[in-house]
């Protein structure tokens, strides 16, 4: 642990400083009443483990609420680096004038199990259905449940492990993105024990391994 440092505070009005947070590309839509549609969301989140389930919260007025309300389905595509410019695009333009995935160039693909499509360019895409709607304030929460997950085949090593950290992901920190950096650790390597070095081998040699010197 390193000592303690002088610091100092300010007081901050109440706002949603939590940071850095995913900045994702929600694709819904896709049916015969909805176009397949794009919305750039920051406020997205983890709720549960078994059922694996998120959440994602939309403002009202945006086109895809009432997509999202209105079908129930929504997938969650993590964008990375080189998706950050249409996802930023994504976010200040609307769906009712823009067939975003037509001005991107982004390739909608089949899911598994939802009729919206995925975003074929994102290392993951998340499919989802609703299973809960929260009306908080500025903003309506969709809780819902994973029920399928595709990840881009180059990101999975010959274990069958998921190297997320190849991917080059994105994070947005108050309202600038940034890729991530360096490795730090893994959950849990705090309090990991570290295997203990053998010791090294001693160089004196032993009175029976002595050469003897000529009288």
């Amino acid at each position: 642990m390193h000592p303690k440092q002088s610091v100092t505070k300010q007081s901050w009005k109440p706002g949603n400083m939590l940071s850095p947070v995913p900045a994702v590309l929600v694709s819904c839509g896709g049916t015969k009443e909805w176009k397949p549609n794009l919305i750039t969301i920051a406020w997205v989140g983890t709720v549960c483990t078994n059922p694996p389930m998120l959440s994602i919260s939309v403002r009202p007025e945006r086109y895809s609420y009432g997509i999202i309300k209105q079908t129930g389905e929504f997938v969650v595509n993590i964008p990375a680096v080189g998706q950050t410019e249409a996802t930023d695009w994504c976010g200040v333009v609307s769906g009712r004038e823009h067939d975003k995935f037509k001005k991107t160039g982004l390739t909608p693909a089949p899911a598994l199990k939802v009729s919206c499509p995925v975003v074929l360019e994102c290392p993951v895409n998340i499919e989802c259905r609703v299973t809960q709607t929260l009306e908080l304030g500025s903003h309506v929460m969709f809780i819902a449940e994973v029920v399928a997950v595709q990840a881009s085949s180059e990101l999975i090593d010959a274990k069958g492990k998921l190297c997320l950290e190849k991917a080059g992901l994105i994070a947005f920190v108050h309202g600038e993105y940034f890729a991530l950096g360096r490795y730090l650790g893994h959950f849990g390597f705090s309090v990991r024990k570290h295997k203990s070095k053998p010791a090294a081998a001693s160089k004196t040699r032993k009175p029976h391994e002595r050469k003897k010197r000529n009288p």
